[in-house]
């Protein structure tokens, strides 16, 4: 029975070809690979069902199949990259509202923890400019309304950050950002000293996106219709030639990657909702498509992200999202 059992794993970790590629699991490997990640599940399940207790608020039972699937073996893979490097990695991770950035960064931390490796968090949004910096902005820019295009984030900061911790200099200082500050318009709050980083997982709505040809906003999809419209989108990519050596310092870029890019209004709906059932405030369903369409006016999904899951010179491994949030397929490349 044990014996059937063992090849029943064995065969559905090949199973999904694309998915045993970006794993690096073959047939030759299947059985250490597999034992690997059984000894991982064993260390790591006592931490993992606490933080699905007070954390996500499900049983972790629920999602113990994506455990095993995903989180796992990208553990153990950004572990290895990490051993190969001889160097702290910095690791992207792409992906818009609702694809559980935060989610699988606070998953993978637990994991590789349990390997033996010193990980922190850095967002995007950590990067932004002061509220103060961000208000003489908007009166440069008036068009700068939310905290989030390109254009309101303190770029040099980043590097700096990411510099001190590719070089593995101690401590380093962690910025933090404060999204209830100032009414919600947030504000840098407490910074976070580390020491002995190892991996760093750098993640945002836009973190290693790529300024495109300018002419295709001359027949962009909406909500990209007047000329004030077409104004702004390629003043947004213009402005995104500024974060290329941010970007720079990526060793990896991981894609969460929604097969429908209207999910994310959805799942933003579906959030605000949760907030004000649970008595806090929230947006209305209107004042929820005003803000979407801001970004999606700012960097459209289809013109930015699409054609970079396509670029395995850019992206090491694109992870889809289905509407429902769970797992689709994962891939380093289709080829």
């Amino acid at each position: 029975m044990k014996e059937i059992k063992k090849q029943q794993t064995r065969e559905a970790a090949l199973a999904d070809a694309l998915r045993a590629k970006a794993f690096a699991i073959t047939p030759e490997n299947v059985d250490e690979m597999i034992e690997r990640r059984s000894h991982l599940l064993k260390s790591v399940f006592p931490a993992f069902s606490e933080f699905c207790q007070a954390t996500l608020q499900v049983q972790p039972q629920e999602i113990l199949q994506v455990l095993w699937n995903l989180w796992l073996p990208l553990g153990i893979k950004l572990a290895s990259q990490r051993q190969q490097l001889g160097r702290p990695l910095i690791q992207g991770i792409l992906g818009g509202q609702g694809t559980g950035k935060t989610t699988m960064s606070k998953i993978l931390i637990l994991i590789l923890d349990h390997l033996g490796y010193r990980t922190v968090s850095l967002s995007l949004d950590d990067l932004y400019k002061t509220y103060s910096d961000r208000l003489l902005l908007t009166q440069q820019d008036p068009r700068l309304i939310w905290r989030g295009p390109p254009g309101t984030h303190d770029i040099d900061l980043g590097l700096n950050v990411l510099d001190q911790i590719r070089q593995s200099q101690n401590p380093v200082i962690l910025p933090r950002f404060d999204k209830s500050a100032f009414g919600g318009a947030g504000d840098r709050t407490t910074s976070e000293m580390v020491t002995d980083v190892d991996i760093v997982l750098f993640e945002g709505w836009f973190v290693g996106v790529r300024p495109i040809n300018a002419d295709v906003f001359d027949t962009a999809q909406p909500p990209i219709v007047t000329d004030e419209d077409k104004a702004f989108a390629r003043e947004m990519n213009l402005r995104l030639h500024d974060y290329l050596p941010l970007w720079e310092r990526l060793d990896s870029l991981i894609v969460l990657y929604p097969t429908d890019y209207r999910y994310s209004l959805e799942w933003r709906k579906q959030a605000e909702q949760q907030m004000i059932a649970a008595g806090k405030s929230g947006m209305s369903n209107a004042e929820i498509e005003q803000f979407v369409n801001y970004f999606w006016r700012s960097l459209h999904p289809e013109l930015f992200i699409k054609p970079l899951v396509k670029d395995a010179t850019v992206v090491d491994m694109v992870i889809e999202i289905n509407g429902d949030h769970s797992f689709g397929q994962v891939y380093c490349d289709r080829a």
